[in-house]
């Protein structure tokens, strides 16, 4: 029977897809498949198999099969099969059998693999076809080759003596097909097969069994597959020698102060690359035992210089009691009377500057300080005018006039005079390019060396000033702004995101002699595993500069960051902008995303739109939304949630469901909506959001009830079941009523902090000298749980006073004083009344 050529393909793809289909699970080694009273003899074979590879960048690959005897070839790829115009056939015939042979090729793009991404691995194979049957090749897997940019673990540097074992650990990036590691040495290649001293893991750790002066160096790992190359920061490693000393030389000859000596050196070995300096003198000495010292009797000379002596100590006696006189007295100018040791007990509560009463002798009276003012700034930052505010600029050098002796001029003005004056020296300077309009993304206020605090209320952003950080006889006007992520450009390159908003803290060339703490939320998971976290600062030139990065922090630095999990307290000796970024280690890498649900107050027409926010779970984006929906006429119809929004590359998407049809009819085209992974990865982007468009059927219909869905694929997902009247319904709308709360932007002096100033006094003074008891700063710490900052801690003048800034930071102005007191009075300090100022003090 013939049959017209164009249909034999068809044909055959039928009877091969009716094959497949009966012949049960696909195999991934090569299935021959007979037909019944055939010579299987004449089955086809193969020559040349498809096999497992990789696709690089955006080359196509290539896959081949040749079989004899084969009339036909086909490939199939995860279960469909190719177009018949996508193979590239070639016929031949064997010589030597006579029997005909056939090879086709076919390419995959990466877009086709890409297609099932997440699903199941991307495979292809071949069957091939004679009168006798049809033979299946083994599959080939295709698989997308990549190599991420950061290690999931770098090696650190290390300090180790000599001949102490050595391991720096390196786990390589995420990869396909996984990397192989090899190590540098000084850039030059690490062989363990050429130092019998050296081996790596299986975990591709770097073992020195024996530490040796030679090994001294900067090791790098290196990481490698078809993709690319990765090095790691290289890890300094110092192999030192402590010293230890030389014998004794013999004891010298008898001196005439009947003394004689011998000494030795730290010479076997010397110090070297850091070691320690040996412990003990070079020189001994001791009396002569010899007949030959003979002590003669004073004369009238000696008894004269002995007499001069003493009259000198006498002298010496006198003026140390003088002066220890005079510093009790200013000691005692400087002191106030506070009440007794119940003032401790009950959480340090303020103590009351009433006169004491005669029923209660002991409780002693506070002088107020009139050199001392405490002022709170809530005026308006720009001048009330018609039109668009203006953006104001600044320097980095001081606001104020220097006057001699190094002092500041502090202006005396009204609220609105002093504002104006403010904005008009704000705007001649031109450091910032811009700063927010109006004052709710601003704090300002005047301090001297009392300290004090700025607050940009409902935002989460704080700075605390602690006392004597501004030196004394200076007064500074210091602000805090909140910037808009579109008004500054932040440069972020590679996996790295915004974790937290943009905070200015200036003017940038104040001089501070202790470190001030800026708070400020921030969107990320911490985990040392999935994150690289840095803390970066605009220099005077516009650059952005890596200052910090979380985990690494060196004691010696200007910057210190104790980061929690909403939140991270930067202590900072010089102001200026910051923000902190993260860069993903992995997919596991994580950022908060809260999600909110607002739709119109106030509903007029048939349509009803509901919009879906996606934004950094913090504060101030919070507070930007919450504005931006008042001036919309919006409300609140759900309960916010969090969404954990990950590294994976993959869109959010946004869908509603379950709407009934006969009440409401949804005008969205399509099923779902999607936000593109970048848009909220970079976190430069604000108000990110999806509006759903409802429509009624008639206006008298108020009620709805559906479902919002929103999820990352292959990723974290959350629903809302929204059933609300959309005329009456307000319940949550006192959710962000409890948000808007404000608060007073700028506190100064002893009103900024909860712990009494004297009482501060006392704590720091008697926890700050180590105890062989344990009652120091070092308990405190570890009551406080802050016992991981302790090196921190250590490298400052006063370890206890970094340790309560950092309380009054976290827990103003609602902290518990009564367990701070109770951590303080449970450290077992030997004087029980070490925290009473006595009458005589004052």
């Amino acid at each position: 029977m013939a049959v017209w050529p164009g249909l034999w393909p068809a044909l055959l793809g039928i009877v091969l897809a009716a094959w497949f289909r009966g012949s049960g699970a696909q195999q991934s080694a090569t299935v021959a498949n007979p037909v019944p009273g055939a010579n299987p003899d004449l089955l086809p074979h193969f020559l040349v198999e498809p096999e497992d590879v990789y696709i690089v960048k955006n080359k196509p690959v290539l896959l081949v099969c040749k079989a004899m005897p084969a009339t036909q070839i086909f490939f199939k790829c995860n279960g469909e099969w190719v177009r018949q115009v996508d193979h590239v056939i070639e016929r031949s015939t064997d010589g030597s059998s006579g029997l005909p042979a056939m090879e086709v090729r076919i390419n995959v793009s990466r877009q086709q693999v890409e297609k099932v991404f997440g699903l199941e691995e991307y495979w292809c194979q071949c069957v091939a076809w004679s009168s006798s049957g049809t033979t299946k090749s083994q599959k080939a897997y295709i698989r997308i080759a990549y190599l991420r940019k950061n290690f999931e673990q770098e090696p650190p540097a290390k300090e180790v003596s000599l001949e102490q074992g050595i391991v720096l650990p390196c786990r390589p990036p995420e990869g396909i097909p996984p990397a192989e590691v090899e190590w540098l040495r000084n850039e030059d290649l690490v062989d363990p097969s050429l130092d019998p001293n050296v081996y790596i893991t299986r975990e591709h750790s770097l073992v020195v069994r024996q530490a040796r002066l030679a090994d001294t160096a900067n090791y790098t790992c290196v990481a490698k597959n078809i993709v690319a190359r990765r090095r790691s920061a290289s890890a300094a490693v110092i192999v030192y020698v402590d010293g230890s000393w030389s014998p004794w030389s013999k004891w010298s000859a008898c001196g005439l102060d009947c003394t004689h000596w011998r000494s030795r050196e730290c010479s076997d070995p010397a110090p070297r690359n850091g070691g320690e300096e040996c412990r003990g003198t070079d020189l001994d000495t001791r009396n002569c035992t010899s007949d030959l010292c003979v002590h003669t009797a004073s004369g009238p000379e000696d008894v004269a210089l002995y007499v001069g002596l003493i009259a000198v100590a006498v002298c010496l006696v006198l003026l140390l009691l003088v002066l220890i006189l005079v510093y009790c007295r200013k000691k005692e100018g400087l002191d106030s009377d506070v009440a007794d040791s119940s003032i401790l007990t009950s959480g340090f509560q303020p103590v009351s500057i009433k006169p004491s009463k005669a029923d209660n002798p002991h409780l002693l009276t506070i002088q107020p300080d009139l050199s001392t003012t405490t002022t709170t700034y809530q005026g308006s930052l720009c001048p009330r005018q018609d039109g668009p505010s203006p953006k104001f600029q600044l320097t980095n050098g001081h606001l104020l006039s220097p006057l001699s002796g190094g002092r500041h001029t502090l202006h005396h003005s009204s609220p609105t005079s002093e504002a104006e004056d403010f904005v008009s020296r704000l705007s001649t300077q031109n450091y910032f390019r811009s700063l927010p309009r109006g004052t709710s993304n601003m704090a300002y206020g005047t301090f001297n060396f009392l300290g004090g605090r700025l607050m940009i209320p409902n935002t989460g952003i704080s700075l605390l000033i602690p006392p004597d950080a501004i030196p004394r006889g200076k007064i500074y006007e210091i602000y805090l702004t909140l910037h808009k992520p579109e008004d500054v450009r932040l440069p972020l390159a590679g996996c790295q995101t915004l974790l937290s908003p943009i905070v200015s803290c200036g003017p940038p060339g104040v001089l501070l002699t202790r470190p001030v703490i800026l708070a400020m939320d921030h969107c990320g998971e911490p985990s040392p595993e999935s994150w690289s976290l840095r803390l970066k600062k605009q220099s005077c030139e516009g650059s952005w500069e890596d200052v910090l990065h979380l985990g690494e922090e060196a004691p010696s630095n200007l910057y210190y960051c104790q980061l929690e999990a909403g939140a991270c307290y930067v202590f900072t000796e010089q102001l200026g902008r910051f923000a902190l970024v993260g860069e993903a280690l992995s997919v596991a890498a994580a950022k908060r995303l809260k999600l909110l649900l607002f739709a119109p107050v106030a509903c007029t027409s048939l349509e009803y739109n509901i919009r879906v926010y996606c934004l950094h779970d913090t504060h101030d984006a919070l507070k930007e939304v919450v504005q931006l929906e008042k001036q919309l006429g919006g409300q609140l119809i759900q309960e916010p949630r969090v969404l954990h929004f990950k590294d994976s590359y993959h869109n959010l998407r946004l869908s509603i469901h379950d709407v009934p049809s006969s009440l409401w009819k949804s005008k969205l085209l399509v099923s779902y909506q999607e936000i593109p992974f970048y848009h909220i990865w970079n976190g430069t982007q604000q108000y990110l959001h999806c509006t759903f468009t409802l429509e009624r059927v008639s206006p008298s219909i108020s009620d709805l009830a559906c479902k919002v869905w929103v999820w990352q694929v292959e990723g974290d997902g959350q629903s809302f079941n929204i059933n609300f009247n959309i005329t009456k319904d307000t319940r949550f709308a006192e959710l962000l009523a409890l948000e808007s709360e404000g608060g007073v932007p700028a506190l100064v002096g002893p009103s900024a902090f909860k712990i009494p100033f004297l009482i501060r006094q006392k704590i720091i003074t008697s926890l700050d000298p180590p105890c062989s008891r344990g009652a120091d700063w070092r308990t405190l710490a570890q009551k406080l749980h802050l016992d991981s900052h302790l090196s921190f801690f250590a490298s400052k003048p006063s370890p206890t006073a970094m340790i309560l800034n950092l309380w009054e930071a976290r827990h103003f102005p609602n902290g518990n004083l009564s367990q701070l007191a109770a951590a303080v009075a449970g450290l077992g300090q030997p004087d029980a009344g070490l925290f009473t100022v006595s009458e005589a003090e004052c």
